[in-house]
């Protein structure tokens, strides 16, 4: 199949969280099942596409849209890309998320508006390309237009339209602009309502898409169940209860040719499920990078965005008791001023036990996970999650709530002392969080237990191999649909 993989980021180019190592993983993984998989993600101002550019293509210049072009560039190992370059819409952008919601100005929507638009023109006969996809795959609101953008084109008559596929990574973030800029957009009158991209008076390119997309997926079955509920809806449980048998919760999966501590070239010692010893040698190099001194309480990590939903919080709140137990903590993230700060004063109070580094250094979320005892992950909500697998494969048993992908891919060690792989919090809340420690500290005075927790972490198969057989079965699928059709 020909599948066109639509994606704001994309690591190691631009990465901001989990959708940038989806987005590097996926197709590759798809590829290797022996589709034709081309990324399509904008060119940001300083961004260094590497590669080798095959050709500038050239797109229909419109009153309706800024001009620009895509840079087709084919990766050392084999990705193919498509750069959408538009000065005016993403030249002096560092970071892929500019403004949106309340307050938002219409023509902030104007940029990934574009991306959508060009998507949806390579899901048609009129690809710019001379390459027609099949499926259109769009990822998170900045990709949310492109379904609707093709329902528009099939129900004008265009013909060998391609089928979409909606992904939502995190509900939380909806793409919300006024209400105006359907007409910057070039949002057909039929799609401006609430079967469009209406949300309570204003424009909601998320919506677009869960609304219009042939099917919606996200990144993992408990996470699928979870948002067609109030608590975790997001204003949007309604449209995707009515939506539910478009509905498919496919767990993520870890690249493990990058995530892997067997391989892993940013790591101090290389080790595996059978020969535990290396894990010692990383933990003396994180402590020595961190600036912290040895000692035979459990080093603790903490990697990723630093906010109330990741539970950071909790953490904070937790740090006396545990660090008056011997607990050492490092910690690499950017989010909240007010957690940041509260973080700093933590590393300023305890210097010999806790290291904080804001920011994001990918050589040393590696040394982290391999040289960390045990990984904090205590979110609110977790759409799929990525690090607690990372973990997991690193034989770093990971703290975790009982929610979204957390809860399909941990298995707690309290309550199945044969099966599990890490402590499970059964709510997201203090006391939770403390009494998972007093477990996590009771395991660790027993060093064969502790060891055969994290062997059974680390032959855990987090590969992409799986989820990438079922897109494609449901590609498959649409595919067919398109096919009977005509």
């Amino acid at each position: 199949m020909k599948i066109l993989f639509v994606t704001p980021e994309c690591a190691p180019l631009v990465k901001t969280g989990g959708l940038g190592d989806v987005a590097a993983a996926l197709p590759k993984a798809l590829r290797m099942l022996g589709h034709e998989v081309v990324t399509l993600m904008p060119a940001y101002g300083g961004m260094q596409p590497g590669g080798t550019l095959q050709r500038v293509i050239a797109l229909p210049r419109t009153a309706r849209w800024p001009d620009a072009q895509l840079l087709e560039v084919v990766q050392p190992s084999g990705e193919h890309f498509l750069f959408l370059s538009c000065p005016y819409a993403f030249g002096d952008v560092k970071s892929p998320y500019g403004p949106s919601g309340a307050g938002a100005p219409g023509h902030a929507a104007v940029p990934f508006g574009l991306l959508s638009h060009v998507a949806a023109l390579i899901g048609t006969q009129r690809s710019p390309t001379g390459w027609q996809a099949e499926i259109v795959h769009a990822n998170d609101w900045p990709c949310g237009l492109a379904p609707l953008y093709l329902q528009a084109e099939r129900s004008a008559g265009g013909s060998s339209v391609a089928r979409s596929v909606m992904t939502i990574h995190n509900l939380a973030f909806q793409g919300v602009f006024p209400i105006e800029a359907t007409d910057l957009l070039n949002v057909a009158p039929p799609y401006r309502g609430v079967e469009g991209v209406e949300f309570w008076g204003q424009l909601s390119m998320l919506k677009a898409g869960l609304q219009q997309a042939d099917a919606i997926t996200t990144v993992s079955p408990t996470y699928a169940r979870e948002i067609q509920q109030p608590a975790l809806g997001f204003g949007l449980d309604g449209v995707l209860r009515a939506r539910s048998h478009q509905l498919h919760g496919l767990l993520n999966g870890i690249d493990t040719e990058v995530w892997n501590p067997c391989s892993d070239g940013l790591i101090a010692e290389r080790y595996d499920v059978d020969d535990l010893a290396g894990k010692a040698k990383n933990r003396a190099a994180l402590r020595k990078r961190a600036g912290l001194p040895d000692s035979k309480q459990p080093l603790l990590g903490l990697i990723g965005r630093l906010t109330e939903q990741k539970g950071v919080d909790l953490i904070i709140a937790g740090a006396p008791r545990l660090l008056a137990k011997g607990f050492q903590l490092v910690v690499l993230g950017k989010g909240d001023a007010r957690l940041e700060d509260a973080l700093l004063q933590l590393a300023a109070a305890y210097p010999r036990q806790v290291h904080v580094t804001l920011g994001f250094d990918e050589s040393l979320a590696h040394q982290i996970e391999a040289g960390a005892d045990s990984f904090l992950m205590p979110s609110r909500f977790e759409p799929c999650g990525l690090n607690q697998m990372y973990s997991q494969a690193y034989g770093t048993p990971p703290v975790v709530t009982a929610t979204g992908g957390l809860a399909d891919t941990v298995a707690d060690v309290t309550r199945f002392p044969d099966d599990g792989t890490g402590f499970v919090m059964p709510r997201a809340d203090q006391a939770s969080f403390d009494q998972a420690m007093d477990h996590l500290l009771r395991l660790w005075g027993n060093p064969r237990a502790w060891q055969t927790l994290q062997r059974r972490g680390m032959q855990r198969d987090f590969g992409w191999g799986n989820a990438a057989r079922q897109y494609v079965d449901l590609y498959a699928a649409l595919v067919r649909t398109t096919a009977s059709a005509h």
